[in-house]
This record gives structure tokens, sequence and C-alpha cells, in this order.
């Protein structure tokens, strides 16, 4: 009797500690796919890319990358919310993800419900620049320029929408001013039409205006974060003469909806790992990206509060796309 009590016993025991088939699966135990949903080049797939070859090295398997590039990231986005919720799709998207829900009349996939956000990987930061001709050698002086000629100052953008045209539309809403917004197709025309004064002013990311700073084609008046950057410490920030502004962007990752919390949970520490590496860190610092890793729970956060504010800045700026 004793011997069968034990079997029982050892039997309960094996049933306890062996996990079930699906808790077992170690993960990532094959390849998984990163969707990148700009083309190559831009600072998302840069990001990306430098990103996610560590997390590779860090779990041991292939994160392989695949641009689907299209439609201001959402044939990517489409992709990736009809993906199995396994861990094996990830995105790379940036805040572009919640400024199309307030730019286009219609989306085939809900932001907000269709996508876990797994963690932020880079903040972006914009600097508002001149024209070397233009006579403003100050953010405050700028200001006063502008007020003095209303309508009559000219600001280029990366097209309807951007980061680059909504976060001077901020600015201007918030400094009462009333200038006039040239949308180019792309940050590289736009950049180029401020080096050749056909435009007088831009709000661009720091990244994209680096070539025209060292050559000194562009003259820099303020950041778009709360506080100056480590990068340019002499360049103040915008909200040092305009109170109260900040308008930074973001790279980040995200699984489809009904991915697993252990693998969400797997994945940002990866992540997070990657993010803190020295090497890494120097990678994006050398781009003007800063390292950026949240929680889920507060990139959750992050991305609503975004949304809601997008949807007030979408409106001041009185951009949309059919």
């Amino acid at each position: 009797m004793k011997s069968a009590i034990q079997c029982v016993c050892a039997a309960l025991a094996t049933l306890l500690v062996a996990p079930l088939p699906a808790i077992a699966q170690k993960y990532p135990d094959k390849a998984v796919r990163v969707v990148i949903v700009f083309p190559p080049g831009g600072s998302n797939d840069v990001v990306g890319r430098i990103v996610f070859q560590k997390v590779s090295e860090i779990m041991g398997q292939q994160f392989v990358i695949d641009n689907r590039g299209g439609a201001a990231g959402q044939i990517g986005s489409e992709i990736v919310a009809q993906s199995p919720a396994d861990g094996y799709t990830v995105m790379v998207q940036s805040t572009t993800h919640v400024a199309n829900a307030h730019l286009y009349k219609k989306l085939n996939y809900d932001v907000l419900k269709d996508f876990i956000g797994v963690t932020t990987l880079a903040r972006q930061v914009g600097m508002l620049v001149v024209h070397p001709s233009l006579p403003a050698k100050t953010g405050r002086e700028f200001i006063a320029l502008a007020k003095k000629r209303p309508g009559e100052l000219v600001y280029g953008s990366a097209g309807n929408g951007s980061f680059v045209h909504l976060s001077m539309a901020l600015m201007a809403s918030m400094s009462n001013l009333k200038m006039i917004h040239v949308p180019y197709k792309g940050g590289g025309p736009a950049g180029t039409a401020i080096v050749g004064g056909e435009t007088q002013a831009m709000l661009a990311t720091i990244g994209s205006l680096t070539p025209h700073l060292k050559s000194q084609r562009v003259r820099p008046l303020g950041v778009s974060s709360d506080k100056r950057t480590t990068q340019f410490p002499d360049v103040p920030a915008i909200a040092e003469f305009v109170p109260g502004y900040e308008f930074t962007a973001w790279v980040g990752t995200f699984v489809p909806a009904g991915t697993p919390k252990a693998i969400v949970g797997s994945l940002n520490a990866a992540l997070g790992k990657a993010l803190a590496d020295p090497g890494v860190a120097s990678k994006l610092s050398a781009q003007t990206l800063d390292p950026l890793h949240m929680t889920p729970e507060e990139f959750a956060a992050r991305i609503k509060s975004d949304y809601d504010k997008y949807e007030k800045v979408v409106k001041i700026s009185g951009a949309k796309v059919d």
C-alpha cells in the first residue's frame, strides 16, 4: 500500500512540475519577424536594426528585419494587426502610429485596440531652425519677428500631418503666430528648401538637420524637448521662450493584441538589456536618438496620452490626409 501511495504522489509531483506544452515552449524557439513600417534608411529603420541586432544576441534567436513601408506606416501596421498573436511578429513604429488615427478618415485597424505596446526604443527631439538670412538670432526674436510680420514668414514641412508640420503648428498656436505652411514630399526636400532660402523656418528632428547644422546653413533657435539636449546644450528648449511647449516623438515596438503577457514581458526585458548596452546607446546617440525604455504599462499610458495630444494638435494644424 505504501508503494502505491508513493507512486501516486510521484505521479502528481510530475504533473505539477512538468509545464503544459504551450508554457514549456521556450520563447523564442524560432526566428522572429520584425516589421519596420517605413523604408530602409529612416530613423525607424536605423533604430530597429541597431536594437534588434543586439536582441538577437541576447535571446539567442534571429530577429529578421522586414521593411514594409508605405502610406505613412499603414501597410506594415495592417500586416502586424492581422498576424498571429504569438510573439513571432513584432512591429517597429513611431508616433506616426497615433497621428494616423486622426489624419486619415479610415484605417484598416484600430490603433489602440489591435496592438500591445512593448516599449519605446528611442526618443526623437525636434529643433527649430531658421535660414541665416532671417534677422532673428534667438527664439524670442523669432517670435517677435513673426508677430511683427503676420502671414509673411514661410515654414516648410515633410508633408501635411508630419511631425515637422505638427510641431511647428503647435508652437505657432501657443505663441499666437500666423505663418505660411509649405508641405514638401518628405523631410529631405523640406531640408533642401530651407537651406536654399525657399522657406525661412522649420521645426524638424535633430537627426534630419544634423548635416545642415554642421555646415552652418541653418541657425538653431530651440529644441522641442522640455529641457535642453545633451548633444546641443547651448541651444535652449523652446519651452524657455514658449512656456509649456513640449513636442517629442518616439520609435517603439508593438505586437498584435492578444499576445501572451509572458511573451510581452520577455521581449520587454530583452529590449531593456539591448538599450542599456553601451554600444547600442552610443550608436543611437550618434544619430541624435535618445535610448528610451519603458514598461508595457508606462508605454500604454504614453500611447494614450499622445493619442489625445495628437488629436488636439491635428485639429490645430487643420491637417487632413485622404
